[in-house]
């Protein structure tokens, strides 16, 4: 892939940046592609001179996507939402415009970054959409690779952070679907496979793979193990369905009710599914990085000892 230009539609989001990093330290020329492109500027200094570029992409917008794709060798499509009026238009039509504009602009490779959830029998609208829209990237795309990773975790993250915060902030703590299961990919991790999916678009070029990190947990484990790492020792209270419902269905909610749908279905990679092995990958587990960023939720910080008082 050296010298090589792969367009990130969304390339400055959670698990863009990561994909534009592995791909500059492998001398990608790497082209972010996003709405406001000057989010992404922080990757800059990661590359050599002129080895990034930046430009501006709706994916609602065809004229846009042929723009920023023009002259690519890869394209990668992260773009996503969790915002229920625009599923369609970015997960299905949005991705169905990225591929044919991959495929006119005569790129040799394409990845679809979609969703371990995604199914046309699932009970969420997201689901739905991330399934409707991997069929109408193959469709544009032929040979292009589908994946799916579990919740991603990382320093940015919104899902072990969000966590972290409300067990280091209040002494009791309400755990949504707490029996639901999840294999949480550590971000850095899922950036891997993309780059090898791109690496080798003749052997990928097709296929879909489920990706998910070593480690099966429950919510209610998730939220335990996060207790123990920062040393804290809330009460926890593991909500049944009904009340999770209705917390979904409150004014001001931090959780939709489509959200929720997704939240109770287990997120792990099914039973034979192409995976992580099957790119070359070995996972790493949330207990071997995690720490090195929930360390700021202990009392006192990193200078703090575990179930230190305060």
């Amino acid at each position: 892939m050296k010298d090589k230009l792969v367009t990130l539609i969304g390339g400055g989001g959670f698990l863009g940046r990561y994909v534009a990093q592995a791909l500059l330290r492998q001398g990608v020329r790497v082209r972010i592609a996003q709405r406001r492109p000057r989010e992404a500027w922080f990757l800059k200094p990661q590359g050599g001179l002129g080895q990034t570029q930046f430009v501006l992409v709706d994916v609602t917008l065809p004229e846009t996507v042929a723009r920023a794709v023009e002259g690519s060798d890869a394209v990668v499509n992260l773009a996503g939402t969790l915002h229920a009026a625009d599923y369609h238009a970015i997960h299905v039509k949005g991705a169905q415009t990225v591929a044919q504009a991959a495929s006119r602009a005569g790129a040799s490779a394409f990845v679809h970054v979609s969703a371990l959830g995604a199914d046309a029998a699932s009970p969420s609208g997201y689901g739905k959409s991330k399934a409707a829209g991997e069929r109408a990237v193959l469709e544009a795309f032929k040979k292009a690779v589908i994946l799916r990773p579990s919740y991603l975790f990382g320093r940015e993250d919104r899902l072990v952070n969000r966590f972290a915060a409300m067990i280091a902030s209040w002494g009791v703590v309400p755990v949504l679907a707490p029996e639901a299961k999840a294999q949480p990919l550590w971000v850095a991790d899922a950036a891997d496979a993309v780059t090898a999916a791109l690496g080798d678009p003749g052997a990928h070029g097709g296929k879909t793979y489920s990706l998910g990190g070593p480690d099966v947990l429950t919510m209610a484990g998730l939220n335990r193990w996060i207790a123990r790492e920062i040393g804290r020792d809330p009460l926890f209270l593991d909500l049944p369905d009904a009340i999770g419902a209705l917390v979904a269905a409150m004014p001001g909610s931090p959780l939709s009710g489509d959200q929720w749908k997704m939240l109770k279905r287990d997120n792990i990679v099914p039973a034979g599914a192409p995976g992580m092995a099957a790119l070359g990958l070995s996972p790493v587990p949330l207990a071997s990085v995690a720490p090195s960023w929930l360390v700021q939720y202990r009392r006192h910080g990193r200078f703090g000892q575990l179930g230190s008082a305060a």
